[in-house]
């Protein structure tokens, strides 16, 4: 806009009108469905690709949720998070001709041509295979969001040799995310073992003691290890965001640009 001001085509009093009625012009910045008012502009503040947190929605609302997005931003995909069976299916019979990836363990669906030439590799560290649903969501999103990603998985500390032949894949990353549950000391192992960031997702995986995820929540806050940041309880998909803009920066200081891992 600031550009078609400099060149004429758009006069100061119109674009001050635009810049007055809403996020950065152009309208009020979303769109009213009624039920939701989505977000159009997100993408344009962060340069993240916008995201529908499924639970609590019926399968139509996430479809006309998904279509208001991918008609503001065609060029972006949408990422669909915590989808039932029955959400993803209801995605993929409403856009059937739209690039559609999805992750059945992770409860995820992406819509959309996915990021190309990605920039920075994250490494997620799973402690077992309990932990999986919240590992795939924070692996499938890191990689929606752009990043190369190297999954590790089944390597807690009740067998702490495993960990410890994992730590090539630790050094390669530009942040890690470790996921766990039960005790959920795993994060502070992996940070004891390489200067990488780390960031740790607590899971709800455990016997009545780990109170949901509690045990696993206040062992990682209490990490012995430096260099640990903790995100909410069972958020996979918040721990693959930090992930991914922490190795996007990474990469755009060094100008590396990473080949993506066979999947």
């Amino acid at each position: 806009m600031l550009a078609a001001v400099a060149g004429g085509a758009t006069g100061v009093d119109e674009a001050l009108s635009r810049l007055e009625s809403g996020v950065l012009g152009d309208g009020a910045g979303f769109a009213d469905l009624g039920f939701a008012r989505v977000d159009t502009h997100r993408v344009l503040r962060t340069g993240d690709p916008e995201v529908v947190y499924a639970a609590g929605k019926t399968s139509e609302q996430v479809v006309a949720i998904v279509k208001q997005l991918r008609s503001a931003h065609a060029t972006h995909p949408i990422l669909v998070t915590r989808a039932s069976d029955e959400c993803r299916a209801a995605v993929r019979t409403a856009c059937p001709d739209e690039p559609l990836v999805e992750d059945a363990v992770g409860r995820c669906v992406a819509l959309g041509p996915l990021p190309r030439g990605t920039r920075g590799r994250i490494a997620v560290v799973c402690a077992g295979t309990s932990d999986l649903p919240v590992a795939a969501e924070a692996t499938f999103t890191a990689r929606v969001f752009g990043a190369t990603v190297e999954q590790v998985t089944d390597v807690g500390v009740a067998g702490i040799h495993r960990i410890l032949a994992a730590r090539p894949a630790l050094d390669r990353a530009d942040c890690v995310v470790v996921v766990a549950g039960m005790d959920g000391a795993l994060p502070g192992v992996v940070a004891g073992l390489t200067g990488v960031p780390i960031v740790a997702v607590p899971t709800s995986v455990g016997y009545g003691a780990a109170f949901g995820g509690l045990a696993p929540l206040l062992t990682m806050l209490n990490a012995c290890a430096p260099g640990v940041a903790v995100v909410n309880i069972d958020n996979g998909f918040g721990a693959g965001v930090y992930s991914a803009r922490v190795a996007r920066r990474a990469a755009a200081s060094t100008g590396a640009t990473v080949t993506e891992l066979p999947r």
